[in-house]
This record gives C-alpha cells, structure tokens and sequence, in this order.
C-alpha cells in the first residue's frame, strides 16, 4: 500500500527540523559555544589577562558574532520572503541557504586551539547561522500547506520534537565518540575515533564538519517527499519589485494589525531572551562552574530530551487550549528559570551557603536547563501556530519574514546587555539578568495578541 503523499509531505517537512537541530544544539549551544570560549579565553590567560575577565571577553566575542548574523538576517529575511511569496517559489531558496549551512558548519573545524583566527570562524558560524535561520524561514512558511488549521499545533510540536530528537542523537554521537575532554576521553573513555588528535581538539573540532554532514544526509526526505505547486511564469524583476512593495505595504499597515504588531514584538522579546539563555548556557556552565565541554555536553543530553518530550506534549496542548496560553505559560516558567540561574554559583544557591565540594549548584544548573529546554521547545513550537493565525494567509512566507525580522531586530540586546552587566559587575552570574527584564516585557505585549488573530476582512482589504 502507497504512503498518502501528504503524510509523506508532512514527514519530509518534520525531516528540516532534524536535520538543522544540529546546529542550535551542538554549534550553538552544548559543543562548539563553550569550546570557543575555553580556547579563546585560554589564549588570553596566556597572554597574562586575568581569568575572570579573559572568559569575560571570551563571551563578548561571541556575543559580537551572534550580533553580526542578527543583522544580515533581520535586514534580508522579511525582504526575501516577500519576492519568494511574490514569485511563488520556496524550494529554491531552501536550497541555496543549505549550501551556506554545510559551508559555515564545515569550516568550523580550523578552530584549533593553538593558533584559532577568531575572525575566520566566526565569519564561518556567521555563514552556518545564516543559512540556517534563512532556510528555517521558508520551511516554516509551508506550515499552512500542511493540513487543516486545527491540526497545525500538533504538527508544529511533533516536528519541533523531532527536530530535538535529532540534536539529541547527534549530541549523544558526539560526546561518546568525538569530543574529548581534558585528559583526551570521550564521554565513554575512549580517544576520538577515526583516528582524531586529542592533543589538537580535533574530536572536538570535527563537530562542525559532523553537522554538515549530518545535514546533508537528512535533508534527502525533505527535498524528496516536500513539493511545491508549480508558479505562474513571471519576470523575475516583477516579481522582486511585487514583493518588495508588498512588504513595505505591509509594515506600514502593521499600526492597522495591532495583534500582529504585539505578537512580534512579544516573540522578539522572549525569543531574544531564550536564545540568550541558550546562546550562553554552556559558556555560563563553563565560566560559573567550571564545567568541561563534556559536562555541558551531557547537560545538553537532559536540556533536550526534556525539550523533546515536551514539545511532542505541547503540541497536543496548543491543539486542546490555543498556542496564546501555552505561550503565556512557558514565559512565565522561563521567568522562574532564569531566577533560578542567577541564584546558583558554586558556593551558594539561592543564597545559602553550601560547603566546598558540594554538588547542589551543578544539581541545580542541571534542574534549571531541562524546564529552559521544556519551555523553550514548547514556546518556539506553539510561535510558529500562532504566527500562522495572525499573519495573512496570502503572504505566508512574508509574514515568517517578518517573524524571523522580529527574532533578529534586537538579537543584539540579550548579548549586548549580558555583557554590559558581566562588564559592570564582574560576574557572569549577574551579567546573564537581564534576560529577566525581556520576558516581563514580552509578558507584557502578549496581552494584546488575539487568540484567533486578526479579523478575515483585514486581510481581504488589503489584497
């Protein structure tokens, strides 16, 4: 018996979260992040800075590379989606910003410890986020296609759970196999296959060229099973001018659409907030703790598996209750997790005294960054439904443009602000706060936000 094409369209599409996880979750986040800040801040201390301020610096540095793809991808991504909208293609877009995923991904492996040239990696995990948050837009654009609107939550959790699914395999690949710790042993005891140099990282390093690889083994389901209707033959510079008219309509009726308005503005704010979280996660482990590449590693593993089996339940609850509650809801845990991290240091929780050697802080660290990864999964799933309701049917892949506009206008601020308070009071405990501030504000916008979004004729209107 023949699959239904559409189940099979449906898996191919949830096959774009599995294979891109990768790079949220072992470049990003868990492996290469706190790699880079070891590595950098090391050269540094060499060098005779002083410890605190060499992992200081080490965290602005990448902060500054995050800053830089925030830019390129705030300033491109709305203006793309509105010519592939205009032009009625997807497909060719997703394809070219895979290149630069597996190009960015793959150069990441000159990092090595010795003599790293910070300006060539992190022009090369620029490339790598580029390519990944851009192919992310149009993939999620097809979401609509994907079946009834009712249906959407649950085809949004499953997928995003499957993306982290993904990432935990990968992850789990890694630290067993490839990444070494100080005395040159994976996660397991065993040296780094293929026979690796532990001595030079390059277990370690290989995780760029893994997820690369990874990718591009993955993504053969979607470009398979994911088909796009054939568009109207048009000029192409009609259909780039079309667009970008369409776009600059849009903004300015954005005072007309005042749900939509708070939606990306509150999905700004704490979607800047939770990537600050998880941007910094591990180089915070690191510096705070003292945690090895491997313990953030296996930190990774818990963060997640609670945030793939979460995102799997939520979306069964955006489909029960809406995404605005499930929403709400995660804020108002990422809030209480974010407390509970600038409350852990290793010689007090909360601000109780612990003895020396106490492993309460890392319990806690650990407990904190499995509710981040279940809320945050949960959050990130249910933002793509509510878009869905809020945007204009007719220009779907313009309004993820938007959306992906509104995660990366102020993607500067969640690190710049980090480092603005780990600078001011010489602590990366307190230098990571002001993530709290966003989720209040985003809190706060949400209240605005129609549950079923804008009224159909809105939207009529204005075609």
């Amino acid at each position: 018996m023949k699959k239904d094409p559409q189940k099979k369209r449906i898996l191919g599409w949830m096959m774009f979260d599995w294979a891109s996880q990768p790079y949220n979750t072992l470049l990003l986040t868990f492996i290469f992040g706190p790699y880079f800040a070891e590595i950098v801040s090391n050269r540094g201390i060499a060098n005779g800075v002083e410890e605190s301020i060499a992992k200081a610096e080490a965290q602005s540095l990448w902060g500054l590379g995050l800053t830089l793809s925030g830019f390129a991808i705030a300033i491109l991504a709305p203006i793309l989606g509105a010519v592939a909208d205009s032009s009625g293609r997807r497909m060719p877009y997703i394809y070219a910003f895979s290149i630069l995923y597996v190009i960015g991904a793959g150069g990441l492996w000159y990092a090595a410890p010795g003599s790293i040239d910070t300006v060539l990696i992190l022009s090369f995990f620029i490339i790598g986020l580029v390519g990944m948050e851009f192919a992310t837009t149009f993939t999620n654009a097809m979401l609509p296609d994907l079946g009834p609107g009712h249906e959407l939550g649950r085809i949004s959790g499953s997928g995003w759970a499957v993306g982290y699914l993904g990432g935990l395999i990968a992850l789990i690949f890694m630290l067993c196999f490839l990444a070494e710790n100080e005395q040159g042993k994976t996660l397991i005891g065993i040296s780094p296959i293929l026979g690796l140099d532990s001595a030079e990282r390059e277990g370690t390093r290989s995780v760029g060229p893994f997820a690369a690889l990874w990718f591009i083994v993955f993504m053969i389901p979607f470009y398979a099973w994911v088909k796009e209707d054939a568009p109207k033959p048009q000029r192409q510079v009609s259909s780039t001018r079309s667009g970008l008219c369409d776009l600059i309509r849009t903004i300015k009726r954005l005072p007309r659409t005042p749900s939509l308005a708070s939606f990306l503005g509150s999905s700004m704010l704490y979607r800047d907030g939770l990537n600050g979280m998880y941007t910094f996660g591990g180089i915070y482990a690191y510096g705070v703790l003292g945690w090895t590449v491997v313990d953030v590693g296996i930190f990774g593993i818990l963060a997640v598996t609670a945030g793939a089996f979460f995102a799997y339940i939520g979306g069964f609850a955006d489909r029960r209750f809406g995404p605005k509650p499930v929403i709400r809801t995660c804020i108002i845990v990422l809030i209480l997790a974010a407390v509970g991290i600038v409350s852990i240091a290793r010689d007090n929780v909360m601000g109780m005294p612990i003895p020396e050697g106490s492993s309460l802080p890392d319990t806690a660290f650990l407990l904190c960054g499995a509710t981040i990864g279940a809320a945050g999964g949960v959050l990130q799933s249910a933002s793509r439904t509510m878009l869905v309701r809020q945007g204009n049917p007719m220009r779907m892949t313009e309004a993820f443009g938007l959306y992906a506009l509104a995660g990366k206008a102020t993607s500067f601020l969640a690190p710049a602000l980090i480092g603005l308070f780990t600078t001011i009071f010489q602590s990366q405990r307190i230098g990571v706060s002001p993530v709290l501030g966003l989720f209040v504000l985003a809190l706060l916008l949400l209240i605005w936000v129609k549950p079923q979004g804008e009224d159909k004729s809105v939207w009529a209107s204005a075609d």
